[in-house]
């Protein structure tokens, strides 16, 4: 075993304290990452919650960071140490499935392993994130960072960008799309920038009007706010697609009116029940779907993409100790638009 040092919650706990993380030693295709940034996603805030509650032993959150490569295993191909690096939510899967086929490792018959609180697949050891100096990850759910992309804020490209970057991609958006992005946080404000650089028309729906000028710097053409109903009944039936990544319960029908004929409504920001009107959906032949981070391929491409499009995510970059404090306010919805963790004073 190799030692590290990171942020974990154990026994009950919600705060993270600084403590001493052992990782495995490397397996012949794995490679040791030494993490520099790591993003701060809600997905780690409802982890905490879940955690504090069910006291289901030790907890280290993070699953989308970068960094570069330290070490590598005897029959690793295409890393060398001193290598930008990029990893995400998913470390493993079995590879054998449908969709692991497919390359969509995300949706893997097994279940893929989680970057953590998953279980590994060769020692069933619990997987622990991102919030650390060390992370020992198969090469094959690693990815080259391109050099032209600051570390730091494509950090939450890795999770946040795969989402939205997914559905853009299956629902055809290009040229000559429409494209509503309802909601504009940390999903949000990247689905604007990457359905803008796919070269689709964009607007953004939100309740807040005092954000049509934040959401046009992203490259939005156009703003609705969705608490006006002139401003809703006015572009009914308009998009393409609308890429909902709205956090809260919410009511679909009013987004679902705004998809275009033979249009997507893709829900992607909360994963909670949903009650759909049929009727909705029948006029106008309209269709709801949803997505999921990102199988290895759609992962690369979507670097790719924003490698030659100068897209990352709009950041606060704090120093890991201040972790508890990015939580906190990430509970109120006090970021634009992502925490990201400098994790070198973990030094």
């Amino acid at each position: 075993m190799r030692s590290t040092t990171g942020w974990q919650a154990d026994s009950r706990g919600r705060t993270l304290r600084r403590t001493v993380l052992e990782r495995r030693d490397l397996r012949p295709d794995d490679i040791a990452v030494r993490v520099d940034y790591c993003g701060v996603c809600h997905t780690d805030l409802h982890a905490l919650l879940a955690h504090e509650s069910e006291a289901n032993g030790v907890l280290v959150p993070g699953h989308e960071f970068t960094g570069v490569v330290t070490e590598v295993g005897s029959a690793v191909p295409d890393f060398s140490p001193g290598d930008p690096v990029a990893v995400g939510n998913i470390v493993d899967s079995c590879g054998m499935c449908r969709m692991c086929q497919a390359g969509q490792e995300n949706f893997c018959r097994e279940f893929p392993t989680l970057t953590y609180g998953g279980a590994d697949r060769q020692d069933g050891s619990t997987t622990l994130g991102g919030y650390s100096r060390e992370y020992v990850v198969s090469n094959q759910f690693a990815y080259h960072l391109p050099a032209n992309l600051d570390a730091a804020a494509a950090a939450p490209l890795l999770c946040a960008g795969v989402t939205v970057w997914e559905p853009l991609q299956a629902l055809g958006v290009g040229p000559g799309s429409t494209v509503a992005v309802a909601g504009l946080g940390g999903l949000g404000h990247l689905a604007v920038k990457m359905a803008t650089g796919l070269g689709a028309t964009t607007s953004v729906i939100s309740r807040t009007p005092d954000k049509a000028d934040e959401a046009r710097s992203l490259g939005a053409q156009g703003f609705v706010v969705s608490t006006d109903p002139k401003q809703m009944k006015a572009v009914r039936d308009q998009f393409d697609v609308v890429i909902d990544t709205i956090s809260a319960p919410h009511d679909l029908a009013p987004y679902l009116r705004v998809t275009a004929m033979d249009g997507t409504l893709s829900h992607l920001g909360h994963l909670g029940p949903v009650t759909v009107e049929t009727m909705d959906l029948l006029i106008g032949r309209k269709k709801l779907s949803s997505a999921g981070s990102g199988g290895r391929p759609s992962t690369a491409a979507m670097l790719h993409f924003c490698a030659e499009h100068g897209i990352t995510a709009d950041i606060e970059l704090l120093p890991s100790s201040q972790v508890n404090t990015a939580l906190d306010r990430l509970e109120r919805n006090d970021v634009r638009y992502r925490f990201v963790l400098d994790m070198s004073d973990l030094d």
